[in-house]
């Protein structure tokens, strides 16, 4: 886990393993076959394809390597006394052609992202009308207002096995792209409780 401090909130970036990945897509295909645990309404995206992954799934096969990574994000933020670390829900956004997530911010006191599947070619600058897009299936981190020596927007092209933590209250948003496939990635929202 990197802290990066692109601009005010701290981001932390690491890197999920293959078996966490493979789990979690496993648990998704299943989902997918079954229609079970549609997500989409509960969601800001104009996303159609969102699932909710149960917090028996999410406690038992997924939480114990996103907690490491939080514990070594917070700690690098100079976040202490922690008692506990609550995972309190995990979504799966199968984002496809076209689609996007608007400029949003989550519940929780921390959130989270990590990538699973992306589309071969998706992160290429895209050239329309003559214009190079470089946010194509990008995501960007929203924070205050440009000035000199001070950035308000952290652009990142996703990459698989990408893990991606933040505060909550960080605007972000998600690109459409414009070529087709699955643009496969998680989210999901913590609370953290503090000793007294």
């Amino acid at each position: 886990m990197k802290t990066l401090r692109a601009f005010g909130p701290t981001l932390g970036k690491g890197k999920l393993s293959r078996k966490f990945i493979t789990t979690i897509n496993s648990q998704i295909e299943r989902s997918i076959l079954t229609k079970n645990n549609d997500y989409s309404s509960k969601l800001a995206s104009q996303i159609k394809n969102e699932i909710k992954i149960s917090n028996s799934f999410v406690k038992k096969k997924l939480s114990k390597e996103l907690i490491i990574n939080i514990k070594t994000y917070l700690k690098d933020s100079e976040i202490h006394n922690i008692e506990e670390i609550k995972i309190i829900n995990l979504w799966v956004v199968r984002q496809l052609k076209n689609e996007y997530n608007p400029i949003h911010y989550h519940d929780g006191q921390l959130s989270g992202v990590g990538y699973l599947k992306i589309p071969k070619n998706m992160n290429q600058n895209q050239i329309v009308k003559n214009k190079k897009i470089k946010t194509n299936g990008t995501i960007d981190f929203i924070n205050g207002q440009r000035g000199f020596l001070s950035k308000s927007i952290y652009n990142l092209n996703p990459k698989v096995g990408d893990l991606l933590l933040f505060p909550n209250y960080l605007m972000h948003t998600a690109y459409p792209f414009n070529i087709n496939g699955e643009r496969r990635s998680f989210s999901f929202n913590v609370k953290i409780i503090f000793k007294k």
